[in-house]
Formats: structure tokens, C-alpha cells, sequence
């Protein structure tokens, strides 16, 4: 089965772990690993060189649209990096994932 790894970047390690908190808390993702990162991009005219945070999160392929409403809610950038890769995993991890997300499928 495969499940849904969803790559967010943050302007800070708070709203990193706020985002990633509510969004297990409300067993929208199984987990979230959080990271700090070094970025370099384009934004409103000019290169923007900025440390950001990372959190990657999982879930069901049936949520997503659910857990990016939810980012989009809450996530305090104007334009919110909110990447999504379709993967697979060894099957125990897939069941937990599968397990520990929201409507009672354990």
C-alpha cells in the first residue's frame, strides 16, 4: 500500500512543530519528522537566502486533500511549500501509518 509523504517548509522551528502537532494531534499524518534547512529561492523580485524548517509528514493516500486544507489553514507563508510524494515502505511501517491516522482503521 502506498501512503503519502508531505514536504513543508517553515520560517521557524515553532510554526514547524505547531503545524506538525495539529496535524497528529488531529490524526491527519501518522508522524512528522522536523529539520532545520538552508534555503535560497526567488521571492518578490529578489534572492532570498533564509534558514527555514522542514517538517515531513505522513499519511494515507486518502487524506490528502484533508491534511493540505489543514496546512493551508494554519500555515502562516503566503505562498506554503506543501510538496507531496507517493511512496512505498516495508509493509509493518505501512500498517502503522495506516493505523494511527484518522477514522478508526486500527
Amino acid at each position: 500500500m502506498a501512503f503519502l509523504l508531505f514536504y513543508i517548509t517553515h520560517p521557524d522551528e515553532v510554526t514547524a512543530r505547531s503545524v506538525s502537532e495539529h496535524l497528529v494531534n488531529k490524526r491527519l499524518v501518522a508522524c512528522s519528522n522536523i529539520f532545520p534547512i538552508t534555503s535560497a529561492y526567488w521571492w518578490q523580485g529578489a534572492v532570498q537566502h533564509e534558514g527555514e524548517w522542514v517538517s515531513i509528514v505522513k499519511t494515507r493516500m486518502d487524506l490528502e486533500k484533508k491534511v493540505e486544507q489543514e496546512i493551508q489553514k494554519i500555515h502562516p507563508y503566503e505562498v506554503p511549500c506543501i510538496l507531496r510524494f507517493e511512496v512505498r515502505a516495508n509493509e509493518a511501517y505501512e500498517r502503522w501509518i495506516d493505523g494511527e491516522t484518522v477514522d478508526g482503521r486500527r
